[in-house]
């Protein structure tokens, strides 16, 4: 039975490779893109939700299985702290509740790695605000991927995150132990692992998935 699918975040870097797995894989569907701008992208299992995510009860009612969402931005493109939480936060809290609202039971979420609500970084301590705040939600699975430098070319340019990245992958086979999870990896890995659990969740609650889980999932 084909699982009925939401994701948020599909215009990204890594909401482009799981909108594309989950429209490859026929055990999805509808697949439901909810989204700020259109994608004009035809396919015959893919229902676009054009909508602000502040007004996201305007959308129709659909029945689903699962949501994933990959939403994020900086506090460069938002303008300002306050900004950034709001997407970062705001609206991911807020799509959770709408797909729980329509019956998701497992919400799939991409945060970062060393999230801590007492981190003195302000980018990780939101992301664990939004952590926390999903844990109350009520899905009955909750996978949080908990990603390093994420690896491949966005539409957007952003100079600085691809020395980052540069620098990263010079430094991976140093990386071992504890410093593992600071590895970077593709955004199509962290995409196939999370159409992986969404396919097989196993135990119930609240579950982190770090690089090598990731890798191994994917």
């Amino acid at each position: 039975m084909a699982l009925a699918a939401a994701i948020a975040g599909a215009a990204g870097l890594t909401g482009q490779q799981v909108l594309n797995r989950l429209l490859d894989d026929g055990g999805f569907d509808p697949v439901v893109a909810v989204l700020r701008r259109p994608l004009h992208r035809a396919h015959p299992r893919l229902r676009e939700r054009v909508v602000e995510f502040s007004s996201l009860e305007s959308v129709t009612p659909v029945r689903l299985d699962a949501a994933f969402c990959t939403l994020g931005t900086t506090i460069r493109k938002a303008g300002s702290k306050e900004a950034f939480r709001a997407v970062d936060r705001g609206y991911v809290a807020a799509f959770a509740r709408w797909a729980r609202a329509n019956g998701a039971r497992h919400f799939l979420y991409v945060s970062s790695v060393a999230a801590e609500l007492n981190s003195a970084n302000f980018y990780l301590r939101v992301k664990a605000e939004t952590e926390r705040e999903l844990e109350g939600v009520g899905f009955e699975w909750l996978d949080i991927f908990q990603p390093s430098f994420l690896l491949g070319s966005r539409e957007e340019r952003r100079p600085l995150e691809r020395i980052a990245q540069t620098m990263i992958q010079g430094i991976q086979f140093a990386l071992t132990g504890p410093l593992e999870r600071y590895r970077g990896i593709a955004a199509g890995a962290v995409a196939r692992a999370m159409v992986a659990r969404a396919k097989a969740p196993g135990g119930e609650g609240v579950r982190r998935f770090l690089w090598r889980d990731m890798m191994e999932l994917s």
